[in-house]
């Protein structure tokens, strides 16, 4: 169906668009306004500027910086040349971010100033500001060289064990992953997105962001999250679409303002990146807006499940149906397809290998289906929902215990800001689910209180065994809970 359905680079998004609708808003970011029309020239000129430095197909590109537009021109610039874009977590250490640039081979990176202590001395550096601003006034231009089997982005994973990999992602996968999403959001020209989560990650860059500009909408940006900023950009600048994660979701609800602020601009939000307790959802869903489930991993594009908007407000806590051009299959502990087992999935959207590592690439694939290590079922009706992570699984005497449900009885209670659950080794039923709890400000809930919250909700086999107060759960930066950090807490 997408035989040659691109033949030419991403960057003609932006150039067909900047045909027809020169003057239309395509970036914002504080008081910067960038049409169409400037931002093909801007990427243009910065294609230029790169190739006269030596940047060429195949070469890699680094970024470090939060939200802003040079991210995307340089996306698209890239794109023009056949070059790949690393962006960088700017929340990583000095030697995580040395690993990461020497892993990737890149030839240059580019730089917001406050992050340049953090990089090492190799490779070159290009700062952003006037150095940045400097190349690209030279305004001249390189002829195109990108297609869609060039590599766009190599995003690294979060390495929750042993050391982060590189997921390659083509031109093709970032087009086919823009389609899936202009069927989730039915994204127009018309289309306004916010986008406050980074964009070193596939969520922040790949599920709204650049699908917006693939149909000619406009993109606002924030540096990073914060409530204030949040609520202040929906007032003002209207937007009609935001991705949260359930980390956002809680900030704005506990906010002050969350009872009066305006969001009727807003069609729905998008909610991904980790389990999305009831609570939460049936929170936004409170003020008439919708939350719209997406599932996906950086390997994945990242959309492959999604819900619509009306989806969601009638299937409360699945994560919807496969994306349009995606397949999806779920694949028990015997290998026999089924409703129940690890979600597994395959089309054009996926990464086409991990860098430099045929390994992990071959080990990724089952016969060409990924394995995403999640573990799921799917109802008569056919709407998929992710029970959790395949490697959070608690087996207790020999029966499955799914965290993620017992995480949203937890969520229910007002006296806890924060919980997560874990497996911990047990010599009579080989293991036992342990809570991991924050406490509200206040709150003097003990142990003996958040296990009866489970009394008649859940089988007995399923309660967990102890409770563990903490002050704070560690979460990496889209949000998600480190539970093997937790287990390692719990070892220690």
């Amino acid at each position: 169906m997408l035989a040659g359905a691109l033949t030419l680079s991403l960057a003609r998004w932006i150039r067909h668009w900047a045909s027809f609708r020169p003057e239309a808003a395509a970036l914002a970011a504080g008081e910067r306004r960038l049409g169409y029309a400037e931002l093909e020239r801007r990427t243009l000129a910065l294609a230029g500027g790169l190739a006269r430095r030596g940047i060429g197909r195949g070469d890699r590109v680094a970024f470090i910086g939060l939200n802003r537009p040079e991210q995307i021109e340089l996306v698209f610039a890239c794109a023009h040349l056949g070059a790949i874009q690393v962006p960088l977590n700017w929340r990583l250490a000095p030697p995580e971010l040395a690993y990461i640039l020497g892993h990737s081979g890149a030839a240059l990176a580019v730089a917001a100033r406050e992050f340049l202590p953090a990089l090492p001395a190799a490779p070159r550096h290009l700062v952003l500001g006037e150095a940045y601003e400097d190349l690209i006034g030279e305004g001249q231009e390189a002829a195109e060289a990108g297609s869609p089997a060039d590599a766009l982005l190599i995003v690294y994973t979060s390495g929750t064990t042993g050391r982060p990999k590189g997921a390659v992602l083509t031109q093709q996968a970032a087009l086919v992953n823009a389609l899936n999403a202009v069927a989730a959001y039915d994204l127009t020209s018309a289309s306004h997105v916010l986008t406050m989560l980074p964009m070193f990650h596939v969520g922040g860059l790949n599920i709204q962001t650049l699908p917006t500009l693939y149909a000619g909408g406009r993109v606002t940006l924030l540096p990073r999250f914060e409530p204030e900023a949040w609520f202040n950009a929906v007032e003002r600048e209207r937007p009609t679409l935001s991705l949260v994660v359930p980390a956002v979701m809680r900030a704005l609800i506990e906010h002050p303002r969350w009872a009066r602020v305006d969001l009727t601009s807003l069609a729905m939000v998008g909610a991904g990146s980790s389990t999305v307790s009831e609570a939460l959802i049936r929170a936004f869903h409170a003020k008439g807006l919708a939350v719209a489930q997406v599932y996906g991993a950086t390997e994945t594009g990242p959309i492959c499940l999604h819900q619509r908007r009306a989806d969601a407000l009638a299937n409360l806590g699945s994560t919807g149906k496969p994306a349009l051009h995606s397949e999806v299959r779920l694949v028990d502990a015997a290998g026999q397809v089924g409703d129940r087992g690890e979600i597994q999935v395959r089309g054009r959207h996926l990464l086409r290998e991990y860098w430099n590592d045929p390994q992990a690439s071959a080990e990724a694939f089952d016969g060409g289906w990924y394995r995403t290590g999640d573990l799921g079922h799917r109802d008569a009706a056919g709407w998929y929902w992710v029970d959790d992570r395949k490697q959070d699984l608690i087996v207790s005497g020999g029966e499955n215990v799914y965290p993620a449900e017992l995480e949203n009885v937890l969520a229910d209670c007002a006296e806890i800001g924060e919980a997560a659950v874990i497996g911990r080794p047990d010599p009579r039923w080989g293991e036992v689910a342990v809570a991991c709890v924050v406490r509200r400000p206040g709150a003097r809930l003990d142990e003996a209180q958040v296990l009866r919250l489970f009394e008649g909700r859940l089988a007995r086999f399923k309660h967990p065994r102890a409770v563990v107060f903490l002050d704070s759960l560690p979460r990496n930066v889209m949000g998600k809970v480190q539970k093997f950090e937790l287990r390692r807490r719990l070892e220690a």
